[in-house]
């Protein structure tokens, strides 16, 4: 079995969650002898090809000639963004893109520039330049490229996967990894984003939801047939530890959020959840590690509440500086307001640091042994967090069957159940 896979970012060129769950996908997918054709905006030349074969979009001519392209390219749309519809990075200000419809190709040609583009592969201001373009390569891929299937992760891929869709004939499947009420919450739902992610939806012969959580939003929120969505739970795959060393230069017990600094998780929660635990106990530590919109605001909130000489902002973190952060770390909290599935707590399991996560996430479908409070509980979330610091015999607990259990939950069990929904679709 061939499937053609577009993405937006693969490792180790990653912002997030996103490129890390395409990633084990990939390599769970190979292991049921299925061949995966990974589609990038932009390649570097140093991804993991072992388990795929990268295509650089930048790399693939338009034939924009072509009847099939002519005819795609003409529905496609300029929409209007805000920088809190991004998934998996950091915010950055983006340049308003204006609604363009009812263009013809002849009328846009001089966006082509030539028979190919050089995606940078970035959220930078020009995205949906970008996303439009694309589509325009997942045509031209599908017209060049032998497969069976198509599958597109998240909305910034799924008018290249229609492209490829309507150009083959092939079956499209969709996986939603995130929705556009997860990224702005209720209220603030950006419209042509949500169409987007609707029409996606629509178009496609399967959706995969990450949790069950998802799921629901996506039948309630989108109007999808529920027959339509499957739930297949994210994973984590095990890693080797190289030998790193970290040096902890502090007394002080360390509690760390990591993650995007925005609505979506929560962090002024456990910067309230600090100043409860600190009146309790002056002997932790807070660090938060990661950008975004509300950084500002957070490091105020901090400097009113007397917190500054126990709190870190680190920044963004990556790579092997994650794995230094989980060594120095006591407890890891995730307190998202709405979290689709949540990597990271696995990962923090996984290097043997208990955690503590808000019910509404995807992941505590998932897990047992992890301590799981409602997000506004600021209350709870810090007796949650004094827990862990505090009570030996629970801590030893939820570290070694969290282990365990983390150590079950692999992308080759995922990968399974995503090849038997793609035999069930070609059979149709």
């Amino acid at each position: 079995m061939k499937v053609l896979m577009f993405g937006w970012e693969f490792p180790p060129h990653i912002t997030g969650g996103l490129g890390t769950a395409s990633y084990g996908l990939t390599k769970g997918l190979v292991k049921h002898d299925v061949e995966v054709l990974f589609v990038v905006p932009k390649a570097y030349g140093d991804e993991d090809q072992r388990a795929v074969r990268i295509v650089n979009a930048s790399d693939i001519p338009v034939n924009y000639k072509s009847k099939e392209i002519q005819e795609f390219w003409n529905k496609l749309t300029y929409l209007e963004i805000g920088s809190n519809i991004m998934p998996y990075i950091d915010p950055e200000e983006f340049e308003k893109l204006h609604e363009d419809e009812g263009k013809t190709l002849k009328e846009k040609e001089h966006l082509i520039l030539g028979e190919k583009y050089n995606f940078t592969g970035k959220y930078g201001k020009n995205l949906m330049e970008e996303v439009a373009r694309y589509a325009l390569v997942g045509a031209s891929i599908a017209q060049k490229y032998d497969f069976d299937i198509i599958h597109a992760h998240d909305w910034l891929t799924y008018s290249a996967g229609i492209a490829a869709q309507q150009v083959s004939g092939k079956p499209l499947v969709v996986h939603m990894h995130a929705t556009e009420y997860d990224r702005s919450g209720e209220g603030r739902v950006n419209s042509e984003v949500f169409n987007l992610e609707q029409s996606g939806m629509q178009q496609a012969d399967l959706v995969i939801s990450v949790s069950n959580l998802t799921r629901n939003t996506v039948i309630k929120k989108y109007g999808i047939p529920a027959e339509k969505v499957v739930t297949v739970h994210n994973a984590i795959e095990p890693v080797e530890k190289e030998d790193l060393k970290v040096k902890k230069v502090v007394k002080e017990k360390v509690v760390t959020f990591l993650g995007r600094l925005t609505f979506q998780k929560g962090p002024e929660y456990f910067v309230e959840a600090a100043k409860k635990i600190l009146e309790k106990d002056n002997n932790v530590r807070f660090v938060m590690a990661g950008n975004g919109d509300m950084m500002n605001q957070l490091i105020r909130r901090v400097a009113e509440l007397k917190i500054a000489d126990k709190f870190h902002f680190t920044g963004f973190l990556k790579g092997e500086d994650v794995d230094r952060m989980f060594m120095l770390s006591d407890v890891f909290v995730m307190p998202s307001v709405s979290e689709p599935f949540g990597l990271v707590p696995l990962e923090a399991m996984r290097s043997d640091v208990p955690v503590v996560i808000s019910k509404q996430s995807g992941v505590a479908e998932v897990l047992q042994y992890a301590l799981k409070v409602d997000f506004w509980d600021v209350d709870g979330l810090s007796d949650a967090i004094y827990g862990l610091l505090h009570y030996k015999s629970l801590t030893k607990l939820f570290i070694k069957e969290g282990k365990i259990e983390v150590d079950n939950l692999k992308w080759e069990y995922a990968a399974k159940k995503i090849k038997e929904l793609y035999a069930k679709n070609l059979e149709k």
